[in-house]
């Protein structure tokens, strides 16, 4: 029998891993996915959203504390846990020399990376290098790691973890860590948790997957059956817009569309339906999933025109291109007079003062609905460009509620020895809304309580040093 059972292949599953084992743990972890797709979506990320209270190496001035909590409760319009918050935002000021003691690299954010030099720090190789470096690290201290192997039910008696079954086996272990990822690869709950809108549209059939196809929701599924305590609404999402032609899974962080900021959006309608400047994009990139899975057909459209380029990270695809207003709508299937209208009438309502995409500058409209907060300049110069947008789903907030040790509830009670990290338990934090590598900064701290905390439940609590 092992010590901690650890469902997941992810980074919250992998900090799980390496830190039972560090405490002395023997750790079995299960991986849905075969060896090539291994990671989940920590493969695609690319950045920890870090506290820091000075420079420290790739992390340029100071992000304190406070001001990361303001930027969370902001984005989450305060539907988040705010012990549990602080412990993610505490936690991200330390872990970075933990995850370089087990290969992780860091560097600075390319050119054009949404103004997050200050906030993130970014992994060399990106998630992929991360997601291997820990595999690596975890096969060196004697981790066993099963490809191929999707957990179907667990065993609980009074709340405690018995076992697990798999198609071919029941494994039984002292502790179990559940971080196996949200529902979002599952088609069917999708339809279920957004239903149908006025117009008589199912908006998730119209929805791109960005990670991985092996999120399927069945551990959480079956822990809501359960009586675990849940937490979170099902329609919530990680939902950027995105590239509309990126495949239907794994398209990861190439397909963002991230010059929405520069420009307008508008809706097939050929009409503006937000703010495209209301905050820093880090702060808002990721709501733009679900503006664009209320408008009809989900379907959205980015506009800019020679002045933007230079001011974002392009696209692995090359937008639509003309050097007139009718001809980028006749490419894009809009109809030309109402985008024309439309430009037009956002072109003279900009008032425009002195442009900075680094900070929120004064450029902006006046008498328009909806307003452009900042960044507004006129679509006035060719060629001009477009990008057609729908929703990618990256992880759902719907999940296990915790406490500060990661332990899954029962009727308000944690259990002691089954515990839960990263986007299985996510919603604790963020109830809706994201900011850039939030993410990984919940799964790095809960995967390392919850490999902790399932060691100690094991009955071990010392550091392994020859294994470290």
């Amino acid at each position: 029998m092992f010590d901690v059972l650890v469902i997941g292949g992810g980074n919250a599953a992998l900090c799980a891993a390496l830190t039972a084992r560090e405490a002395g743990a023997s750790v079995l972890m299960l991986e849905a996915a075969p060896r090539e797709w291994r990671g989940g979506n920590s493969a695609h990320t690319r950045n920890l959203r870090c506290m820091h209270d000075g420079p420290q190496d790739v992390l340029v001035d100071s992000y304190p504390e406070e001001e990361f909590w303001q930027d969370l409760l902001r984005v989450t319009q305060g539907q988040t846990n705010e012990a549990l918050a602080r412990l993610v935002i505490r936690t991200s000021s330390t872990c970075r020399d933990w995850m370089r003691r087990h290969g992780v690299h860091f560097q600075p954010p390319l050119s054009g990376a949404l103004h997050v030099a200050r906030t993130n720090a970014f992994f060399m190789g990106g998630g992929k290098a991360l997601v291997n470096a820990y595999y690596r690290s975890a096969e060196k201290l004697g981790v066993e790691i099963r490809y191929n192997t999707p957990v179907e039910s667990l065993e609980l008696k009074d709340g405690r973890f018995i076992a697990a079954h798999t198609a071919e086996a029941r494994i039984t272990a002292r502790s179990c860590v559940l971080a196996c990822g949200g529902f979002e690869s599952n088609r069917d709950w999708l339809r279920e948790a957004w239903g149908q809108n006025a117009a008589g549209e199912w908006p998730a059939d119209n929805f791109l997957i960005r990670g991985t196809r092996f999120n399927q929701g069945v551990l959480l599924k079956f822990m809501m059956d359960a009586g675990a305590d849940i937490i979170g609404e099902p329609s919530q999402s990680h939902c950027v817009a995105i590239d509309a032609r990126a495949p239907r899974y794994d398209g990861g962080i190439c397909t963002r569309v991230d010059c929405v900021s520069l420009g307008i959006v508008v809706n097939r309608d050929a009409e503006r339906f937000y703010d495209e400047g209301e905050d820093f994009w880090p702060k808002r990139y990721a709501i733009w999933g679900r503006l664009v899975a209320q408008q009809p057909g989900q379907i959205g459209f980015s506009i800019i025109d020679a002045k933007a380029p230079g001011h974002f990270m392009p696209p692995v695809f090359p937008g639509a291109q003309s050097q007139t207003l009718a001809g980028l709508a006749q490419q894009l299937g809009l109809d030309a007079s109402r985008f024309e209208q439309t430009v037009n009438d956002y072109n003279r309502a900009c008032r425009t003062g002195n442009f900075n995409h680094a900070i929120l500058d004064d450029c902006h409209t006046e008498g328009l609905s909806p307003v452009k907060s900042h960044w507004a300049r006129p679509i006035d110069t060719p060629p001009f460009y477009g990008y057609a947008l729908r929703p990618g789903i990256t992880f759902t907030y719907l999940g296990l509620k915790v406490n500060e040790r990661a332990a899954v509830h029962f009727n308000g009670q944690p259990s002691d020895n089954l515990f839960v990290a990263g986007e299985m338990m996510a919603g604790n934090v963020l109830g809706k809304g994201y900011t850039a590598g939030v993410g990984m900064s919940i799964g790095t701290t809960f995967g390392c309580i919850a490999g902790r905390e399932a060691a100690q439940a094991a009955g071990k609590s010392e550091v392994n040093h020859a294994a470290a």
